[in-house]
């Protein structure tokens, strides 16, 4: 009788983002919001151009929420390395994120101001985005 082979380890696989968002649809803190259109990984780097971007137009007036957080590591091999000898070395963060995820949220500026500064924030982000309003806001 043939016995099955015993599995030492398991590899991890990068895996596939599948489904759109069970939760953070909503805006919850602020009065505008910047909503992914697809799925993707987004760095932290790229996270953190996106508030730069966002706080200088905003010349630091009112307040911005992140609602994303960069808690998947990647690893990679460096360039020119055979294959084998186990997995590569810790390279960056990443946040996943799913179709009808808001990522970020800002307050306390007038709707014009708030526009451009989700869409400069959208740019530095490697996903299609749209900029949302809270049900309950009057223009």
């Amino acid at each position: 009788m043939l016995q099955p082979k015993k599995v030492k380890h398991r590899k991890v696989f990068k895996g596939r983002i599948k489904g759109v968002a069970g939760r953070g649809q909503e805006i919850a803190f602020g009065t505008f919001g910047l909503k992914g259109l697809a799925a993707t990984r987004i760095t932290s780097r790229q996270i953190e151009a996106a508030r730069i971007a966002m706080t200088r137009y905003m010349k630091r007036e009112g307040q911005v929420w992140i609602r994303i957080f960069p808690d998947t590591p990647i690893t990679s091999k460096p360039a020119e390395v055979r294959m084998g000898k186990g997995k590569g070395a810790l390279s960056h963060w990443v946040a996943k994120v799913k179709p009808g995820r808001i990522m970020f949220e800002i307050d306390g500026v007038s709707d014009e101001v708030a526009h451009e500064a989700l869409r400069l924030a959208a740019q530095k982000l490697p996903v299609k985005c749209k900029v949302v309003v809270r049900r309950d806001h009057v223009a």
